[in-house]
């Protein structure tokens, strides 16, 4: 009886722990990554990398048969040690590769605008998702190193502009640049002491992982990277913003009893005039211009958003809950309204969006936030 009740948990629990499992590591990296530009963070996610670069080089080796038999298995040197890890080194690769896609989720969803942006965000996602499953894939060296890049140019993307406090195309080809020399070093140590080895092994090792580099290169100047480091904390429309000592009191009109989460308007008149407000952070090195883009679009008429002002506004990072940034129009036209938060090379933040209406009558009373 006992033994049939152990089958029947064993069985039950099997499929279960490492969902678990997964759904338990998320949620540890979700409480304990705070803040992009902490070092901590930063240090512990290159100490992954580091580790994951000596385990591919590893298995790259070993099916390679480039890493001798020790005489003596019982004594502990170096080459033993190696070879009695070899059975955990998969199981290494998908704890770290885990990890780093995991943290690359949190930090890039906060940067996401949940529109073109979240391509890459889903791509993360997809591979921190498949990681649970890809453990019989790292037999594949090219798709173990096409991972290896692909966790690499994740992390230079969002540690380079920490680190140098710049943000623009410079810097991101830099990071894809470090990336392939990183690959190709990689490919080189595999490689290393193989007979008749030459330009053409390497390459084609490393082909697929220079594709990675590339096709991410490409949506970065389609703008579908989310802009990281910067992350739109809070933004919202009002019909006052007023600055008392280190405060913004923002008015906005109520919502109905069940809308309690309205924080912002969603309708305006087109005589007062209209605030946009946004609290946008940085790392604390970053100093950059954020761009409030107005956009309008007439009632009734399938044409594009027209833009109407796009308005550059400097900020440093360093604040927790961002940078307070607002501008205002004296007057919209009736229609639909957007304000679009951009970087200066016009990658989307966030987006506040309201109707203008010739007779707009408040409905509910005012009210206001502190931000």
């Amino acid at each position: 009886m006992t033994t049939i009740i152990g089958r029947l948990q064993s069985s039950l629990l099997k499929p279960i722990l490492p969902a678990f499992f997964f759904l338990a590591g998320v949620t540890y990296d979700s409480l304990t990554l705070t803040r992009i530009d902490r070092l901590v963070d930063n240090l512990i996610l290159l100490l992954y990398l580091a580790i994951l670069g000596v385990l591919v080089i590893l298995t790259g080796r070993f099916q390679l048969g480039l890493i001798p038999s020790p005489s003596d298995r019982s004594s502990l040197n170096a080459l033993s040690l190696v070879h009695r890890a070899q059975p955990h080194i998969a199981k290494g690769l998908q704890f770290l590769l885990g990890g780093l896609f995991s943290a690359y989720v949190i930090f890039y969803s906060q940067s996401a605008s949940f529109s073109t942006t979240a391509i890459f965000l889903g791509i993360i996602v997809a591979f921190l998702i498949g990681n649970e499953f890809l453990q019989t894939r790292y037999s594949s060296l090219k798709i173990l190193v096409s991972l290896f890049a692909l966790v690499t140019f994740s992390f230079l993307t969002l540690f380079l502009p920490v680190l140098t406090g710049w943000m623009n195309s410079f810097v991101f080809v830099t990071g894809a640049l470090l990336t392939g020399a990183i690959v190709w070093k990689i490919v080189r140590l595999i490689l290393q002491g193989l007979p008749h080895a030459s330009l053409r092994h390497v390459l084609a090792i490393s082909f697929p992982a220079f594709s990675v580099i590339v096709f991410c290169s490409m949506l970065y100047f389609f703008n579908w990277i989310p802009p990281i480091p910067l992350s739109l904390k809070f933004g919202g429309i009002y019909d006052h913003i007023e600055k008392q000592h280190k405060e913004y009191i923002l008015t906005y009109e109520q919502g109905p009893w069940y809308a309690f989460w309205k924080q912002s308007n969603d309708r305006v008149g087109v005589d007062a005039p209209v605030y946009c407000f946004s609290s946008v952070f940085a790392p604390v090195t970053l100093h950059t211009t954020i761009y409030h883009h107005w956009q309008w679009r007439p009632f009734l008429e399938p044409a594009s958003f027209i833009t109407t002002d796009r308005i550059p506004l400097t900020m440093t990072g360093g604040r927790e809950t961002g940078y307070r940034l607002y501008t205002m129009k004296h007057r919209v036209q009736p229609g639909e309204w957007r304000v679009n938060v951009e970087t200066e090379d016009g990658r989307l933040l966030g987006r506040m969006t309201f109707i203008a209406e010739d007779t707009y009558d408040r409905e509910h009373e005012m009210t206001t936030i502190t931000r």
